[in-house]
């Protein structure tokens, strides 16, 4: 009997001890996700074109790649909460900068700011990993992932909250954003406590903080640097996915921005119930093997069924009212279309409305969501449970840079594609690209051997 129980409290997750981190990752990202929709039009105010906004846009993701890998090694070194504590007074800094910027270079160097100092998620991807066995340590990498979607859905909601009460003040939203991360800084001074043990810590004194030669010796580790690419690719696929959603559904569909926002919420809430209630459980099931395989048939999948929907407009669809939102006639501070209103797109026409195009894109959301929701979760477990415990933070600081880089190529991969060759091109390359994957995954990520 005794054993039995200790087996139990081995498999199952003490939800208490992490509490404290997945409710910091939820605050600090609602600050992230608040000020992101605002950028394209923060920007526009000083001049900027679409090529300027877009290279706004990769700021922070080109900084996150730099600098996430090195807070990360150094949270091996001198512990997670102190690293932890700079990478929120970053983004602190930066949001402050965000709001009293007046010119376009101030909002370059508050993204420059924020990006150089957010290792925020591989920090407290660390964290988790430290709380955690490997049965248990998949379903506390979803639930960071659950609380990093919860944040995405509320973040757009309090922006438009702030933007209702200020009178359309990008700047009081900017503020407001600093004010989460403030309030994250003071959470982890007065509830977090450092996680990484001191004699973990004395090991590695003269460790390298890092190099970007570690970033390629990771890549030359057989499991390791094969789970890098993975993490790599899928999310160029599902992050090019993820931002060019908006100007595909008005391509094909006729949506403007409110429409497919309520998509976003519904997608998102699905991830966040995948992540947050099913990941652990078939972690334990059926393995974290198990999760890639089928993360990545599901987002291939989700992505194919995306780029052959039909050019059928949403019953709803108005051609003239869309137009006027893409040409910035709307009310609100957050006007439809906003984001692409200099992009020419080719609107179609309202003679054949109704509700097949619509449905089959849901058919082909539902799939990518799931295998979206999946991916970083299982494909980090495998490569925490793959490196040794003195160097979690900064392998996980590696595969976070790997993320970085991804982010700041989709967009211009799926862009350039989706100009060139039409809105199919990029989402149908993309399922592609992870259906070889997939067959290449079945024979390099090795099965568990037999407890």
């Amino acid at each position: 009997m005794s054993n039995d129980t200790a087996n139990d409290t081995v498999e199952k997750l003490d939800f208490k001890k992490i509490l404290p981190v997945l409710v910091i990752v939820l605050v600090d990202l609602l600050g992230l996700s608040i000020i992101i929709p605002l950028l394209p039009l923060y920007a526009a105010r000083f001049g900027a074109n679409p090529l300027v906004i877009g290279l706004l846009a990769a700021a922070y993701p080109v900084m996150q790649f730099i600098g996430a890998p090195v807070l990360g090694r150094l949270s091996d070194r001198f512990g997670r909460r102190p690293i932890l504590l700079i990478s929120q007074a970053g983004s602190f800094l930066g949001f402050l900068l965000l709001g009293f910027s007046n010119a376009l270079w101030m909002l370059f160097l508050s993204r420059i700011i924020d990006g150089l100092s957010g290792a925020n998620i591989a920090t407290a991807q660390a964290v988790i990993s430290d709380l955690t066995n490997e049965k248990t340590r998949t379903q506390g990498l979803g639930l960071i992932g659950a609380a990093f979607g919860l944040g995405f859905i509320l973040g757009p909601v309090i922006a438009f909250v702030v933007l209702s009460t200020t009178g359309g003040s990008y700047q009081a939203v900017a503020f407001a954003a600093a004010l989460f991360s403030f309030l994250s800084i003071l959470l982890t001074w007065f509830w977090l406590h450092e996680t990484l043990d001191r004699q973990s810590m004395a090991e590695n004194p003269r460790r390298k903080s890092f190099s970007f030669q570690a970033m390629f010796q990771a890549l030359s580790r057989p499991t390791i640097g094969f789970l890098l690419v993975l993490i790599f690719f899928q999310q160029v696929a599902f992050g090019g996915y993820e931002q060019m959603f908006s100007l595909f559904t008005l391509e094909r569909l006729g949506m403007d921005a409110t429409s497919t926002a309520g998509l976003f919420v519904v997608a998102g809430l699905f991830i966040v119930v995948v992540q947050g209630g099913f990941v652990g459980r078939w972690s334990k099931k059926y393995g974290d093997r198990w999760l890639v395989m089928m993360g990545l048939s599901t987002l291939a999948l989700g992505l194919i069924l995306t780029a052959t929907t039909p050019r059928v407009p949403v019953p709803w669809y108005d051609q003239a009212k869309v137009t006027a939102g893409l040409k910035g006639q709307s009310q609100g501070g957050l006007p439809a279309g906003s984001s692409s209103r200099n992009i020419n797109v080719n609107l179609p026409d309202e003679s054949n409305k109704g509700w097949f195009g619509i449905l089959w894109l849901l058919a082909g959301s539902f799939p990518a969501a799931l295998g979206g929701g999946v991916l970083q979760p299982a494909i980090n477990s495998l490569i925490t449970k793959a490196a040794d415990r003195s160097e979690t933070g900064g392998i996980l600081g590696i595969s976070s840079g790997f993320l970085s880089a991804a982010n700041a190529i989709a967009p211009l991969f799926y862009g350039s594609l989706f100009q060139w060759l039409g809105a199919p091109v990029p989402f149908f390359l993309g399922g592609l690209i992870l259906a070889v994957l997939w067959l290449v995954a079945m024979r390099r990520v090795k099965k568990p051997a037999p407890a």
